[in-house]
């Protein structure tokens, strides 16, 4: 009999494969919007409330990522996240300090796309006439009911979204009879991230663009390449380089 760890192993690559196949088409139709908004001088944000923060940072200030992405970091952590208008005020304030631009894409992730400020940042963002990515678990959104005062859901409100594709209550092996554990919103959307990403690098390379990645800065010359990839965005980054 396999493990509950060896049970987990199994579904959750099986998942990871799902993910990669559906959404497939959504990373093809995003990859030149973005590609052509970072070529024209643009940045990616991204934003996560609670647990999604940890997949909103997974592509910003990475060894081997875009420099010119940048998160609208949430300081409460999501504790207050389902406030009234706190969202809202949090995006405002980003907006103020970095700038939302139009064309620009914005990728706004909550599991069950049902609290109040990831809504109000895709909201916010959309009225600013950015493209937003909804970043979610789409069996969760449909068993869910809105916190948000408009009664909408994080997709509905999106231009496009990325299912990560997993179950309601993010746990997908029992441990013992009324418990479930193992998640799988995280390496998921992480990796959706990632693959969405390969892909615009891909697109400007082979549309002639320069690649603003970074590099380890434990390799030998790093930090001032990261310095120097960096310094045209400097006044738009939420967390900066060294």
């Amino acid at each position: 009999m396999p493990s509950i760890a060896d049970t987990y192993y199994e579904r959750s690559i099986g998942l990871l494969a799902r993910a990669r196949a559906d959404n497939a088409p959504v990373i093809a139709t995003l990859v030149p919007l973005i590609g052509r908004s970072i070529a024209g001088g643009g940045v990616v944000h991204t934003f996560g409330s609670g647990h999604s923060d940890v997949i909103a940072r997974e592509i910003i200030g990475r060894a081997g990522g875009l420099v010119c992405i940048t998160g609208v970091i949430d300081p409460t952590g999501g504790f207050i996240e389902n406030l009234p208008d706190y969202g809202a005020r949090l995006i405002e304030r980003y907006d103020r300090q970095y700038q939302l631009l139009p064309g620009e894409t914005i990728i706004v992730i909550s599991n069950s796309g049902k609290n109040a400020s990831p809504i109000d940042v895709a909201l916010y963002a959309k009225a600013k006439g950015l493209n937003v990515v909804a970043l979610t678990c789409m069996a969760m959104a449909r068993a869910a009911t809105s916190q948000h005062p408009s009664g909408k859901k994080l997709h509905e409100v999106a231009d496009h979204v990325l299912d990560n594709g997993g179950v309601p209550g993010d746990a997908i092996v029992e441990v013992v009879p009324g418990i479930s554990a193992g998640p799988t919103s995280t390496f998921i959307g992480c990796s959706l991230l990632n693959w969405l990403m390969l892909s615009v690098m891909e697109w400007l390379a082979a549309n002639g663009h320069p690649l603003p990645v970074l590099r380890s800065q434990n390799l030998p010359g790093a930090i001032e390449h990261n310095r120097q990839v960096g310094a045209r965005y400097k006044a738009r980054l939420s967390r900066q380089l060294a």
